[in-house]
């Protein structure tokens, strides 16, 4: 397995609206910066300027819920 795959595989296995949650405690805030029908793609910005700090693509089912139409 190469880095590319371990990183997937690895993320696959992340609880992302928990992270995005625990983003949004410590006074941050996410973006949603593309979506398609089956995947969305998020930003995770920083709450000191809004600097991009992280940003993850994902399709699971639930965090696609949480989601709904929200951008941010």
């Amino acid at each position: 397995m190469h880095t590319g795959e371990l990183m997937r595989w690895q993320a696959e296995g992340m609880d992302r609206v928990a992270e995005l949650q625990r983003w949004v405690d410590s006074g941050a805030v996410w973006q949603v910066v593309s979506r398609r029908a089956d995947t969305v793609t998020v930003a995770l910005l920083r709450c000191d300027g809004g600097e991009e700090a992280s940003r993850f693509t994902s399709s699971d089912p639930e965090l696609l819920a949480f989601l709904g139409d929200r951008d941010s």
